[in-house]
């Protein structure tokens, strides 16, 4: 009785390889539908912004700051 190790190991190897591989599908498939699902049944809404008077007057003094030190940047090269 003649046991072929390497031939053995290959054909291990390439079933082992075959059943990870569909096993990844499988799993890719899965998430794929499960994102679907949690899509349609769990919709994301977007969320309302209103711009406040201090949010707006807090971005304009942020300008002016970076505009003063621009321009004090450029005066002094």
């Amino acid at each position: 009785m003649e046991i072929d190790l390497v031939g053995e190991g290959l054909k291990f190897m390439v079933l082992g390889m075959a059943i990870v591989f569909i096993f990844l599908m499988v799993l890719v498939q899965v998430v794929k539908l499960q994102a679907f699902l949690i899509n349609k049944f769990f919709p994301e809404k977007a969320p309302e912004v209103t711009p406040t008077a201090s949010n707006t007057t807090q971005e304009a003094h942020h300008v002016a700051a970076i505009v003063a030190a621009v321009s004090e940047f450029r005066k002094n090269q």
